[in-house]
């Protein structure tokens, strides 16, 4: 087949998603097993191979994401029954102060948004954010945005969150190494797109508290709520054994250390994502079972699967759309095209994820498209070291976050917990998510020059 036809069968399923999706309001999930039968049809893959193909790459995919996501979403539901988010943003508000109260709230959700998603982590600080806020006065604005900010970068650029799990599994990009670049790239992202922003919005918007969310009863300590110190350890150990995995493979290749040497192999396996969030949950059960009892922890954990369901079944169709585009050709068409324009593939990254991000609205949907529209481009792309494939999925995650609107739940989200109005939480949030993207952009893009 031709690549013009192969890449109007592109466009058009892209299209079709969004019919589906935002006209005829049918759930991501359906229509991206719909886009992906039907184009499988429209290019011609063997009616024999055309099931088995939708198969392997929507189990390719959740066999990468549903792990991470279920241990990370457990370990992020005990933390926040047991009062470990309230005890590590009040703890960091009486170090920093009053001036510094913003800051404090941020670097609680940068931590607190490691195993927890998004949309869930704003629903459980949205209590201690107004709480702060009636405390010291002023716009809800200042602190909110700060906080929201640094739930949306640790979901959009850092495992174990799907959107980047997924599109380093669909890029071969090293989890641990995504992990580092991750953390890195987010966190001046999040002081200048977020923190500031925050800042200066807060200054701009006077936005009073909402009545009707909060209240006296959301403010109580939790019974028996953790250490500050306990919270800490949890949410960094998964960080460390990580982190101890990518400089033993380091090393390694580096010849410094025996990569056969068995206690160097057990040490690495201990650093693999899924082991070592496992770890830090079978910690935090040990920790918390005292005060809670096993009973309970267990109820936590079963109740913490439920909600992301949705989120990991979406991203597995996104993994089936992509591994139909590959089986398709569709993939090789789009970099052949774009080899032939010069575009760079991080810039060619970035723009597609944008214009799925903007026509759709889901980060997840958008992400995770963009790395299987992208993915045939990268390995055809001659010495991108791991570096480069890192960057690359920041790039998209950049262009997966920027330029949240009406078709975005994150974006109903932040107005009805905050009780703004829409024009006004275009003019805050949505700049700020846009900002966020571009920041992320720019420096990874950056690094993938000087690296």
């Amino acid at each position: 087949m031709s690549t013009f036809y192969l890449l109007s069968i592109a466009g058009i399923a892209i299209f079709a998603l969004l019919v589906l999706i935002i006209k005829l309001k049918v759930h991501a999930f359906i229509s991206l097993i719909l886009v992906s039968f039907f184009t499988a049809i429209a290019t011609g893959i063997s009616p024999n191979n055309i099931v088995p193909t939708m198969i392997n790459g929507f189990g390719g995919t959740l066999a990468s994401v549903a792990l991470l996501v279920g241990l990370g979403a457990m370990i992020g539901k005990i933390l926040e029954v047991s009062g470990g988010a309230k005890i590590l943003a009040d703890t960091l508000i009486s170090r920093f102060g009053k001036e510094k109260a913003p800051f404090a709230l941020g670097i609680a959700s940068l931590l607190f948004g490691f195993p927890i998603f998004f949309d869930a982590g704003l629903v459980v600080m949205m209590p201690i954010i107004l709480s702060v806020a009636a405390r010291f006065g002023g716009s809800t604005l200042t602190y909110a945005l700060p906080s929201a900010g640094a739930f949306a970068v640790m979901h959009a650029f850092v495992p174990p969150h799907p959107g980047p799990v997924a599109a380093a599994d669909l890029l071969n990009a090293n989890l641990g190494l995504l992990l580092i670049t991750g953390i890195l790239i987010s966190i001046p992202t999040w002081y200048l797109g977020a923190y500031l922003f925050g800042l200066y919005s807060g200054k701009r918007f006077n936005i009073p508290l909402n009545k009707l969310f909060f209240n006296q009863e959301n403010d109580e300590k939790a019974q028996n709520p953790p250490k500050f110190s306990s919270v800490l350890f949890i949410l960094v150990l998964p960080v460390l054994l990580i982190c101890l995995n990518t400089v033993l493979h380091t090393l390694s290749v580096a010849k410094v250390v025996n990569e056969n040497n068995q206690l160097i192999q057990i040490l690495r396996m201990l650093g693999q994502t899924p082991i070592a969030l496992l770890i830090t949950l079978l910690l935090s059960l040990v920790v918390f079972a005292k005060n809670y009892g096993m009973a309970k922890l267990e109820k936590l954990c079963s109740e913490s699967l439920g909600p992301i369901c949705g989120v990991i079944l979406v991203t597995g169709a996104g993994g089936m759309f992509g591994g139909v585009l590959r089986a398709s050709g569709i993939g090789d068409a789009l970099a052949t095209l774009l080899t032939d324009t010069g575009l760079p593939v991080i810039v060619a990254a970035f723009i597609i994820a944008t214009c799925l991000r903007i026509a759709q609205g889901s980060a997840t949907v958008a992400l995770t498209t963009a790395a299987s529209l992208i993915a045939p481009v990268v390995l055809k792309t001659p010495n991108l070291s791991e570096f480069d494939l890192c960057f690359i999925v920041i790039s998209i995650a950049g262009g997966a976050t920027v330029l949240s609107h009406f078709n975005d739940s994150g974006f109903w989200l932040v107005s009805r917990l905050l009780a703004i109005d829409e024009k006004t939480t275009l003019k805050t949030w949505t700049i700020m998510e846009t900002l966020l993207g571009v920041i992320a952009f720019t420096i990874a893009t950056i690094l993938s020059i000087i690296l």
